[in-house]
């Protein structure tokens, strides 16, 4: 393939590059990457409410899809069915840790314990953002990352999110008033 050819991946729809992939295309692969990334991490990260399981997530997801791509049905939106995935990928390592957090904290080790207060330690410095998370219903977190992490139009997530423009624009508001309460109360903001 030419250097002009592959510069056309950049014009493509991701319905096109979703084709392709399904075909083993490894270029279309990595402009579908790139032209969806900032939104699946910000969807995941509205549901895991952790950038590192987040981050992880999204690995898996991309895994996931192009391992998957040959039985994607073209439905005109590429996204919502990766968006599939990556909740289903959510919701599987959700049940892996409630398993995992039945062992007590006095099973672990202590080199797992020092690796899990590093990790507490490592996260001070985004309590703002934690705390957003956890005082937003689910569906606000995504509504509120996705426009202002991944940089979508209220349009574009309720087509993604498969849900009347109305419905984002309200719980947009309601989310954003949400969190100037919760700034105001916890940091003294007027």
């Amino acid at each position: 393939m030419t250097f002009e050819q592959s510069k056309d991946y950049g014009h493509m729809s991701d319905e096109m590059l979703m084709e392709l992939v399904s075909a083993g295309d490894k270029e279309a692969f990595g402009q579908l990457y790139q032209n969806t990334d900032k939104t699946i991490y910000s969807y995941l990260l509205s549901i895991a409410r952790s950038p590192q399981d987040a981050e992880e997530l999204m690995q898996e997801t991309y895994l996931k899809v192009w391992t998957s791509a040959a039985g994607y049905r073209a439905q005109g939106k590429p996204l919502a069915w990766m968006f599939t995935i990556a909740r289903n990928l959510c919701y599987m390592r959700f049940r892996d840790q409630r398993r995992e957090s039945e062992l007590g904290l006095d099973e672990l080790s202590d080199r797992e314990l020092g690796e899990f207060c590093a990790q507490i330690e490592d996260a001070a410095d985004k309590v703002v953002l934690h705390a957003a998370l956890r005082i937003l219903k689910e569906d606000e977190r995504q509504i509120v990352l996705l426009h202002t992490a991944a940089g979508l139009k209220h349009r574009e997530i309720a087509s993604s999110l498969q849900m009347p423009l109305a419905t984002v624009l309200s719980k947009y508001n309601r989310a954003m008033k949400k969190l100037q309460a919760h700034l105001r109360e916890e940091g003294g903001y007027r």
